[in-house]
């Protein structure tokens, strides 16, 4: 039987995706070199299947591509082409049709304020200022209020300004368009483009809308809509998307679409959702919340317990108040805002804008990066590359340009892309030696340029030719020259490396194949190295785009992605109807997220549904892009980072805005929100350590101690002078003054902002919060500083008594203000010492010193409560009775209290780090998870069993 019976031809027509993603295809070449490579692999993997199973090897197979593009006319029937419109009608279209913008929902201001009013600490602190009013105790009601708008106040102006700077970024980059209205040309805002426009599409410009062209030629890039790196030629009738520039050339066209009804608009349709709150939000709500539900329930056993015992009303409510404000951590939120927002000051110096504060915590935990390539991981830009297969003796690069640069203008502009290429990696000099006699242009049934010139020197004529390699061949009748050709132009392909054939003719006018000139959209010089430092702080990296598998998969080689490059083939879509996603995401789609080290010829949403699933599965997970087909993933993504140069889409969808080239700022971004996350930890650490002393501090006191079984009341009044005491009418239960807590918030707290610039080391892997831990480890400072609290009230209650300890010591007989006032100077003491113990994490205090502005600021509110419990004025605030240890005997008690607080701060730092030693001992908690991305068993065995079958041969 012959041949040709067992061969087998297939036609492959244009799908209608071809329209929208035919940017792949530039004037000269169609990606029928990467098509090709695909049906070689394709089959030879079906001949070794069926010889593999005893049968006969398969029949050549081959792939025509038909020749005919859609019809354009067809396309564009209907459509009536704009010739310019009047002002009047252009203010009609524009309240019909709206602003030419994306939607955007602005939070207004006031709102932001008030919501501030509103969060649970707020709530408790408004409760206290309920009751403060209703025993009309309205100094202690002042005070409060003027904290609860302070914390209002400082909210409202570190998230606002975060907001001020992009919408400043957005004003400065307003794109703008050139229309006919009134019957002349003038610039206009591109929002108030509307549909009938008539526009000029002219080189360099930014496509306003979606429109079409009216008659002539362009050269669109549309990278940003589909992630591919050529330029796609457009003509009469074709459609140019919004988002998209114009490279070469300049055309009127007809706005068809404007705002949400463009390409744009409908990929960000994808944008919308629900508010999700962050989980340094989620964290607070619930460290909140179980601090309210303990304070609530504390505060009404103890008013229980004073109304039974017979207190009165004003008495026992202004101790509920006591405990309320002892419960609530009232500087938290402003702490860590304001920590966070000079973490966003801090990578604003390295080049981003940080538009939403807690997508710095986020990134502290991000254990997957995914990125876009073209022109986030790649340049966006072809170059020449060194590789260069030639078929004539004595071609090198060097002639092979020369001649590519005969076939094209080389006096004029470049035409288009890869006369770009050619004309700006040749020796321009050199071109002086030859004169042009003749040139053809590109024509899209030929499908490549072709020169005449004459050698000044020797006079011959001879004619050069570049354009795809299989059109190339055509022309040659070298069946040895064909045969390597292919064979090179198959293994760059496997490569993802482009060929532009070049070809000229010999004194006989016969066409020779001279050579091939390779090109590539190469890395950015900073890639490989940000990724290397991504992984080495456990940051897993995985490559999304829309550029063809090989292409890819060469890129991701060379970046030492791994090799392991997933086509769209088999990852989850929307519901077309619906647009959600699929039911049970991560279980099905899981273990082909995971496995993957990129993905290729992807659509919008399947970057959506990756980013998702990876959610799903419990990983932080962020996301660069710059285009519209980045914008989806980018806000659906725990971190999105907008590079240089993003679309307004991207920008709008970012919660990062890179303002410089290359992507080590994110790097630099992964080490400063992990000493951010740190500062936060530590700080949430000291304040649920502080707030839990307190509560319980106080609740224990009322049943514990009653200060009246203390006195002695027996002591002689002489004695009674000698020892400064106030009178024998000591109160029914221990109690502070209102006041006096809010200054140890105010001086504690409110200089604990300088934490925010404190000396972190950050975490080699993820962050990520741990409930149990943190109150576990608050709960161990907690207990300690509570026992020597509730010791410190014993001995110093009981200091009238001839045998107690105070006694021995030469400090009996303590009046009861100078009671309340050395337990205001413990607690402050103990409180700030605390916050140096937290922030060691499971090393000793010493292991890491402060910096020097956190020190001072301790230095500070330390000295401040130290001056003042020593210098306070005999007197009663809130009915409790106050003394400045320094007025009275002994004068040396502010001295010795300092002492004991000291040593019971060893005592508790060493009681912290044993504690962890325990826990990561036996790993209670999951406190050794290190949020790394690791392979469950099924996801390492889809990997074993299909990382074969998507690799490309080793390269050496």
């Amino acid at each position: 039987m012959a041949d040709d019976e067992h061969h087998i031809t297939v036609t492959r027509r244009p799908s209608s995706t071809d329209t929208v993603r035919k940017s792949s295809e530039s004037r000269l070449l169609d990606q029928r070199d990467l098509r090709l490579v695909e049906k070689i692999i394709a089959q030879k993997k079906d001949s070794e299947t069926k010889l593999a199973l005893g049968h006969e090897p398969a029949a050549p197979v081959t792939v025509i591509e038909d020749e005919g593009d859609l019809d354009r006319d067809e396309l564009a029937e209907g459509f009536e082409y704009s010739h310019g419109i009047t002002t009047k009608e252009a203010e009609i279209r524009l309240e019909k049709y709206g602003k030419n913008c994306l939607p955007e929902k602005v939070t207004p201001k006031w709102y932001i304020f008030v919501s501030q009013l509103w969060q649970p600490m707020p709530i408790m602190i408004w409760l206290a200022i309920i009751i403060e009013a209703g025993i009309q105790n309205w100094a202690d009601m002042a005070i409060l209020l003027i904290i609860q708008f302070a914390n209002a106040s400082i909210g409202y102006y570190e998230i606002t300004k975060a907001g001020d700077a992009v919408a400043a970024l957005k004003a400065s980059l307003k794109p703008i368009a050139t229309v006919k209205r009134d019957g002349g040309w003038k610039n206009i805002d591109a929002t108030l483009v509307v549909p009938g426009d008539m526009v000029l599409l002219a080189t360099g410009s930014a496509i306003p809308a979606d429109c079409r062209i009216n008659d002539g030629t362009i050269d669109v890039d549309q990278a940003q809509l589909t992630g591919e790196s050529l330029p796609v030629t457009m003509y009469k009738g074709d459609s140019c998307k919004m988002g998209s520039t114009v490279v070469r050339g300049e055309v009127e066209g007809t706005v068809e679409y404007t705002g949400g009804d463009t390409f744009f608009g409908k990929t960000a349709a994808l944008l919308a959702g629900t508010v999700e709150y962050s989980n340094l939000q989620i964290m607070l709500l619930k460290i909140m919340g179980v601090l309210v539900v303990m304070s609530i329930t504390l505060c009404l056993i103890v008013f229980i317990y004073l109304i039974e015992t017979g207190i009165q009303l004003s008495h026992s409510l202004g101790f509920t108040v006591v405990l309320l404000v002892a419960s609530i951590p009232l500087a938290i939120e402003i702490v860590t805002t304001t920590t966070l927002a000079l973490g966003s000051k801090e990578m604003s110096a390295h080049g981003a804008i940080v538009s939403r504060l807690a997508a710095i915590e986020d990134m502290a935990g991000m254990a997957i990066l995914c990125s876009d390539k073209t022109g986030t991981l790649t340049l966006n830009q072809m170059m020449i590359q060194e590789e260069t297969p030639v078929y004539q003796e004595g071609e090198t690069q060097y002639t092979l340009l020369r001649y590519a640069a005969m076939a094209a203008k080389w006096k004029e502009p470049p035409r288009d892309a890869l006369d770009t290429l050619t004309l700006k990696a040749v020796d321009m000099g050199s071109m002086d030696k030859v004169e042009q006699l003749d040139y053809m242009p590109f024509d899209p049934i030929v499908k490549r340029t072709e020169g005449t010139v004459r050698d000044k020197a020797s006079g011959k004529q001879y004619k050069t030719t570049k354009g795809a390699p299989h059109v190339l061949l055509k022309l040659c009748d070298d069946k040895e020259v064909s045969r390597a050709c292919e064979m090179d132009v198959h293994r760059l392909g496997l490569r993802g490396i482009r060929s532009l054939a070049v070809a000229r003719t010999d004194d006989e006018g016969v066409w020779k194949m001279l050579g091939l000139l390779t090109f590539l959209d190469p890395p950015r010089p900073d890639t490989k190295q940000t990724i290397f430092d991504a992984r080495k702080y456990g940051v897993a990296v995985k490559m999304i785009t829309g550029d063809h598998l090989l292409i890819a998969k060469e890129t991701s080689r060379v970046l030492d992605l791994g090799l392991f490059i997933k086509s769209a083939d088999g990852l989850p879509l929307l519901d077309p109807e619906t647009k959600a996603k699929p039911d049970n995401l991560s279980r099905d789609y899981g273990d082909i997220c995971l496995a993957a080290d990129g993905f290729a010829q992807v659509f919008p949403e399947h970057k959506y549904l990756i980013v998702e699933c990876l959610r799903e599965l419990g990983y932080k997970t962020g996301m660069t892009g710059d285009g519209v087909n980045d914008a989806p993933a980018l806000k659906r993504a725990d971190v999105g980072v907008a590079v240089h140069g993003a679309t307004d889409a991207a920008r709008a969808a970012a919660d990062i805005i890179l303002t410089q080239p290359g992507l080590s700022t994110i790097v630099t971004g992964i080490i400063t929100s992990r000493c951010i996350f740190a500062r936060i930890r530590n700080f949430i650490t000291y304040r649920i350590a502080a707030t839990l002393q307190l509560l319980i501090f106080f609740f224990i006191a009322v049943f514990a101690f009653e200060p009246p079984d203390y006195y002695n009341k027996d002591i002689q009044h002489d004695q009674l002078n000698s020892y400064g005491a106030d009178d024998y009418d000591w109160p029914e239960f221990f109690s502070m003054p209102v006041l006096l807590l809010m200054l140890i918030t105010l001086l504690n707290d409110g200089t604990l902002i300088a934490i925010g610039y404190d000396y972190v080391i950050p975490n080699q892997t993820p962050e990520r919060w741990n409930m149990q831990v943190l109150f576990g480890v608050g709960g161990i400072l907690a207990l300690v500083a509570l026992i020597s609290s509730l010791l410190l009230l014993y001995w110093m209650l009981g200091s009238w008594h001839e045998t107690s300890l105070f006694q021995s010591w030469g400090l009996g007989g303590l009046s009861y203000g100078q009671i309340t006032t050395g337990i205001y100077l413990k607690v402050s003491v103990s409180d700030f010492l605390t916050l140096f113990s937290s922030r060691g994490g499971r090393h000793p205090f010493w292991s890491s010193a402060p910096a020097p502005i956190l020190f001072g600021a301790a230095c500070f509110a330390l000295g401040i409560s130290t001056i003042i419990a020593v210098t306070l004025p005999e007197t009663e605030i809130d009915h409790v009775k106050v003394l400045g240890l320094g007025r009275h005997k002994p004068y040396a008690l502010a001295f010795y209290i300092w002492v004991y607080c000291v040593v019971w701060w060893w005592i508790q730092d060493c009681s912290k780090v044993a504690f962890y030693w325990v826990l990561h001992t036996f790993n209670f908690f999951d406190i050794n998870n290190t949020g790394k991305m690791v392979f469950p068993p099924s996801t390492q065995k889809y990997y074993d069993e299909n990382k074969d079958k998507e690799e490309s041969p080793k390269h050496h």
